[in-house]
């Protein structure tokens, strides 16, 4: 297969997959090329898409690629479907998800626990929002629901892991106890999103 037919084949296989993306497990066995070749190929149509300025990009989120439109774009797209804006996320369901994103799993009660006061509100409207999900049950009495992140969390904020968030010191998290807790989530979360 030459190479420029490649790059044409991956563009559409992107296109058609969707918001969940391709691995480079599935390119493989479309494909019947190595990972290495494939990978060079992303690359290639990646620099196109920059050199060219088109509307396009290519992001690697969980080890799935996706083809997605440039964030300038938004307010366009926005205009073309007629959508209202999305409401921003308030204090409580930042911290709630910024608590998540570096704990999970995690349970309602822990989380609770760190912020000082009921999450329930904050945990329904970043469920809603795909931002968190259910990932398992907590052994032991009640069984309780253990949250974690989504792949929406992760393509939202622009990250391809949870690595990519600041980390938190271990003497930081040892001298804090309870709203001290909350705040170091906050902010550590915060400045990732104002650096993105």
């Amino acid at each position: 297969m030459q190479l420029t037919e490649m790059k044409a084949v991956i563009e559409g296989l992107l296109y058609i997959s969707g918001e969940e993306g391709l691995s480079i497990e599935q390119l493989k066995a479309v494909l019947g090329q190595d990972e290495d070749i494939i990978k060079n190929v992303i690359r290639e149509i990646k620099g196109d898409l920059d050199q060219q300025d088109r509307g396009l990009i290519i992001q690697e989120v969980s080890g799935c690629y996706q083809l997605m439109t440039k964030p300038f774009l938004a307010k366009y797209i926005e205009s073309f479907v007629d959508a209202p804006k999305p409401a921003a996320l308030s204090q409580a369901a930042l911290e709630t998800l910024a608590i998540i994103a570096y704990k999970q799993p995690i349970s309602r009660a822990e989380i609770e626990e760190i912020r000082g006061v009921k999450s329930e509100k904050a945990l329904n409207t970043l469920t809603t929002k795909n931002l968190v999900k259910e990932i398992g049950r907590a052994g032991g009495t009640g069984r309780a629901i253990l949250y974690g992140i989504t792949d929406e969390f992760l393509s939202h904020f622009g990250l391809q892991s949870l690595d990519e968030l600041p980390p938190i010191e271990d003497e930081q998290w040892d001298e804090t106890d309870g709203d001290q807790e909350t705040d170091l989530f906050y902010e550590n979360f915060k400045q990732t999103i104002d650096e993105l």
